[in-house]
């Protein structure tokens, strides 16, 4: 079965390994992504987010420039293997060479500096999805689950600090340009005006079912259903704290988890707005889903569940596809 896994973080841990003086490479390495855990998992294209984290960085611009950097080596190196795409028809293209498929996102809209250019000089490196913001307020708008930078600690779910005025603004350019918008790590109120502002599909990349596993991170009932009149979908994060809340399961990511939320979603909404958005390299490596080898397992899975052939397609790569289609001209 491919796969289609709009979200992980592995691109920086190569570079943050890489910076630490260790010998790493997206080919073969100890994390959960590599392009031989991609091939054996039957991976048809993954995408590659460059996170930026602004507590960590004074430059927020040149770090994710330093990431591209490390994502466009990667690719050079083994393009026998994997190619970089900027439309739909350059996954075709790469299908029809044996070739998988990445693309390039943007994990933290605020390397745009304030200034809506950057968003053009974006897209012409490849840039073809950004989400909005990480767990900090930065001009563009406001998590939810969101870090306090007094005392570190965390709050909730924001449903009155939206999009800035910058933000609406720069949502519609990202429309304009065609680069696919995240919602995921976005507050409720920023999905509201995400919605109210934009015309085309977007998508929660790593993002569950705030009813089956209630953390600030997963969408209500409402939002799943706005994102799928849209035409939008949201990628299952593997995370245990976005899979359910019982304390004694929560340290280990089990498939079953996984699965209830792709039920619940289905029966709520319809199977077209559910993809997978693993956040592998991103989140604690107490997984059942190992690493991208392991994807067979939940196909399995979900046919045990009782989900068709065809039912399981479009939430391994066919929804997701769709969006692309539609989007990335």
């Amino acid at each position: 079965m491919k796969v289609v896994d709009m979200h992980c973080d592995t691109i920086s841990e190569i570079y943050l390994q890489r910076q630490s003086n260790q010998d790493i490479s997206l080919k073969q390495n100890n994390l959960n992504i590599s392009l031989e855990k991609m091939q054996q998992g039957d991976y048809l294209l993954q995408n590659f987010a460059m996170f930026t984290p602004l507590h960590k960085t004074d430059n927020p611009f040149q770090y994710a420039h330093d990431l591209i950097d490390t994502f466009y080596h990667e690719m050079n190196q083994y393009s026998d293997m994997i190619g970089v795409i900027k439309n739909y028809q350059d996954i075709i293209n790469n299908m029809n060479q044996h070739r998988m498929s990445a693309m390039l996102t943007l994990e933290e809209g605020a390397v745009v500096q304030n200034d809506l250019q950057y968003l053009q000089h974006y897209y012409d490196l490849g840039v073809r999805m950004i989400t909005l913001t990480w767990n900090f307020s930065n001009g563009i708008g406001y998590p939810n689950f969101s870090r306090d930078d007094d005392n570190h600690g965390y709050h909730a779910c924001d449903t009155k600090n939206g999009l800035t005025e910058f933000g609406k603004a720069y949502v519609q350019e990202c429309e304009r340009l065609g680069i696919i918008i995240d919602v995921s790590h976005l507050s409720d109120a920023g999905f509201e005006d995400v919605y109210r502002l934009t015309t085309k599909p977007f998508v929660a990349s790593h993002s569950n079912a705030r009813s089956v596993c209630p953390h600030a991170r997963n969408l209500t009932d409402e939002m799943i259903l706005k994102l799928a009149s849209r035409g939008g979908v949201m990628g299952m994060n593997y995370a245990a704290d976005f899979l359910t809340e019982n304390d004694e399961e929560k340290c280990l990511s089990k498939i079953d988890d996984i699965v209830k939320h792709i039920l619940y979603i289905k029966n709520l909404a319809g199977i077209d707005c559910i993809g997978l958005g693993s956040d592998f390299d991103g989140i604690p490596p107490y997984l059942e889903l190992k690493d991208a080898s392991y994807l067979p397992k939940l196909e399995q899975a979900l046919k045990e569940a009782g989900l068709s052939s065809l039912e399981i397609e479009k939430i391994f790569f066919k929804n997701v596809l769709r969006v692309y289609q539609d989007i990335l001209q």
